[in-house]
């Protein structure tokens, strides 16, 4: 190969430029980003970045001297827009094309967004500018915050707006936060730090709405309607209908939960829509097998976007590790090694560490190795808990008992066998 493109100047995509230059290939490196920001780390921006403990120059994923190394050919602030059918050709939304001998697809996600929620005062956070716009938002003094989604998005931002002195409430759909991922009484426990860390939690309700006021505030004069009846009149010094701003969160319950900030946090969608038209199987992201190849061996995906072997992993270590198998796979032209890496994810929330590693199914019970649950809720010092099934492990999890989860951690990929069908 002479060319390769990554399309996608993400985690995934940076990981996959340095698979490039470590497995050998010494060509022509292209990388596309649709943002105009040099690759950045996301996790922090619900955390630390949020809070003002992490400027931005602490977010970037690489220093001068490693992007000097990657000797790539950077495109930033431009959107893929096609691929041409046999994946020899990236189309730009700028008009330029890209010839290309292979293709590393690493687009992501993008936060699903309420319909009809432009409102001034609702927020995503999946991009380093929406974490501007909202940190900038949480400086204007004690507000009322209603966070959308109990996931880890937002529990992470519902544990940084509390830490920043606001009034705080996940409206969570589901019976409690967490459980598809941790199972219903791990849930439970979990569920428990945003009581401890001072947060409302609302479960079981969904959302009907949001609520806006006729009175609009600043916010560079772009025109938008709430969901309760047409934006204000047009305003006399700028001439345009100004945004109206955000009330409340009305529920299907009936109740209106007052806000001044609406954080929504209800996932994401992968971006595939520019592969429209390609010859490439979508559904849910990217259809790969095993090793991250697609239906054209000079095609890989990873990270968000790829839907690697019948799932999909949103998690930071599964973007950092696809790359590796996809570039060999890649440069191989066809599949010569599978991702084999166990499921794994942490989160920050409240002052907590929750760690969790392997593939939970619905009959593992569920058994507290280490430390000690109290009134439902973490004890001090946390505890460690092995998922089990047919008297083996299948995943452990751990509120603040990092070192025995690592143990833990290694022991069950060493004994894992192969994925069985249910756990995909």
């Amino acid at each position: 190969m002479r060319t390769v493109t990554v399309v996608g100047a993400s985690l995934s995509g940076v990981y996959a430029a340095r698979e490039l230059r470590t497995q050998g290939f010494d060509g022509r490196l292209v990388i596309v980003g649709d943002e105009p920001h040099r690759p950045y780390d996301r996790p922090p921006l619900s955390k630390d970045f949020l809070t003002g403990r992490a400027d931005e120059d602490q977010l970037a994923l690489t220093d001068a001297e490693e992007t000097a190394e990657l000797d790539a050919e950077w495109l930033l602030g431009v959107r893929a827009r096609g691929l041409d059918a046999r994946g020899r050709t990236v189309l730009l939304d700028n008009g330029r094309t890209v010839s290309t001998d292979g293709v590393v697809i690493a687009t992501g996600a993008a936060a699903r967004r309420l319909p009809g929620d432009d409102l001034a005062g609702v927020h995503t956070l999946r991009t380093l500018d929406d974490a501007r716009a909202l940190r900038e938002e949480l400086t204007r003094g004690p507000l009322r915050v209603v966070v959308i989604g109990g996931g880890f998005i937002g529990a992470e931002t519902a544990s940084s707006c509390a830490a920043l002195g606001h009034d705080v409430t996940v409206v969570e759909a589901a019976p409690l936060p967490l459980v598809p991922h941790l199972g219903p009484d791990m849930a439970a426990v979990c569920a428990a730090l945003h009581r401890r860390g001072g947060v409302s939690l609302v479960t079981g309700i969904g959302v009907a709405g949001l609520r806006g006021s006729g009175t609009a505030r600043s916010d560079g004069g772009r025109a938008a309607a709430s969901h309760d009846g047409p934006a204000a009149g047009p305003s006399v010094a700028e001439g345009v209908a100004p945004r109206r701003t955000v009330t409340g969160v009305r529920l299907t319950d009936g109740r209106t939960l007052p806000a001044d900030v609406v954080i929504v946090g209800i996932g994401a969608t992968p971006n595939t829509g520019w592969l429209a038209g390609s010859t490439l199987a979508l559904h849910d992201g990217v259809l790969c097998d095993d090793g991250c190849v697609t239906g054209l061996a000079q095609v890989v995906a990873v990270g968000d976007v790829a839907r690697v072997g019948g799932a999909r992993a949103e998690h930071w270590t599964s973007a950092t590790e696809q790359p590796r198998f996809a570039v060999r796979n890649l440069l191989a032209g066809r599949t010569v090694d599978t991702v084999r890496s166990l499921p794994y994810f942490w989160s920050d929330q409240y002052g907590a560490r929750i760690q969790f590693a392997g593939r939970r199914h619905e009959a593992d019970t569920v058994r507290i190795a280490e430390g000690a649950i109290e009134d439902g809720a973490p004890a001090e010092g946390g505890f460690l808990a092995l998922y089990e099934r047919d008297g083996r492990t299948t995943a452990v999890l751990s509120v603040d008992r990092p070192r025995p989860f690592m143990r833990a951690r290694r022991e069950l990929a060493r004994s894992a066998g192969p994925v069985e069908p249910a756990a995909l």
